[in-house]
């Protein structure tokens, strides 16, 4: 089995490259500065050259804030380059392994109560700010293009690699003595080491179409940010404010959760709590 990665540079794609230079698996790996998915010849050049049997990719414009400024250039980036590169992976036979959000969905409050576990995959799309309609576009190439394709959904991503909730958090915690983090939005973090393990054991079962990963448990950002500070021994104060409180250029969803058991059902792999997630990634620290 040969693998290719995309967007090898981000947290994502960086945690992919360590794997599988771990496992012994034969890859080739590119940054988005040297492989421009947007760029139709190159990427047909490369996959002829290459002949991955699997393409990984992590490629992807995730400013969610600064996609409300350019939405043109996140639709190129996360929606109308995946018509090339899934036409590409049909033509090639290559498995297509592409990530997705929870922010293709509304994140309205009311689907706590309506979806207690989290959003099914099969749940209705409906994003609320151009990263989500972006990224909500590009699942619709790859599933219309007819190639083989696995479409991995997370959200609350982080890692080693990379910038995200936790690293701000603990490099914030070196300056201040109190910090304002919002209360009212809730999810569960999906962190790299997981998303990059049952990728591959989803990979191992020969398994295609959308899967949601993701930890278990549901809670608030603050939530979050108190117990890392706990676990990492930081003194700093973490005060809840509400979302009205913290401006933001895009809006964000309320209830982000992602239901798994898709995932565990056919897999027979259990998700773990966020927390045991989070001493993990700690550790690596």
């Amino acid at each position: 089995m040969k693998y290719l990665i995309t967007g090898a540079g981000g947290q994502l794609g960086k945690e992919w490259v360590e794997k599988l230079a771990q496992i012994g698996e034969a890859f080739t790996s590119y940054t988005s500065k040297h492989l421009d998915i947007t760029n139709i010849d190159l990427l047909r050049k490369v996959l002829s050259d290459d002949k991955p049997d699997i393409l990984i990719n992590c490629a992807a414009y995730t400013a969610v804030d600064l996609a409300e400024d350019e939405p043109e250039k996140a639709d190129l980036i996360n929606n109308t380059s995946l018509i090339a590169l899934s036409a590409l992976c049909n033509e090639f036979e290559i498995k297509l392994i592409h990530y997705s959000t929870d922010y293709v969905f509304s994140g309205e409050g009311k689907n706590q109560k309506n979806y207690p576990n989290g959003y099914p995959e099969n749940a209705l799309k409906k994003p609320i700010n151009s990263y989500g309609n972006s990224k909500a576009g590009g699942e619709e190439q790859i599933i219309n293009s007819g190639c083989d394709f696995l479409i991995i959904r997370v959200a609350w991503l982080c890692g080693r690699h990379g910038n995200n909730f936790v690293k701000t958090m603990l490099r914030l915690s070196e300056s201040k003595s109190d910090i304002n983090i919002v209360n009212d939005q809730f999810g569960v973090p999906t962190y790299c080491f997981d998303v990059v393990e049952h990728t591959m054991q989803l990979i191992n079962k020969n398994l295609s179409g959308i899967y949601h990963l993701g930890s278990k448990g549901c809670i608030s950002w603050f939530d979050f940010a108190k117990k890392l500070f706990s676990l990492s021994s930081k003194k700093i104060q973490v005060n809840p404010i509400s979302s009205d409180q913290f401006k933001s250029k895009a809006k964000r969803p309320t209830y982000s959760k992602l239901d798994t058991s898709k995932f565990e059902n056919n897999t027979g792999v259990k998700m773990q709590s966020w927390e045991t997630g989070l001493v993990k990634l700690l550790s690596q620290l």
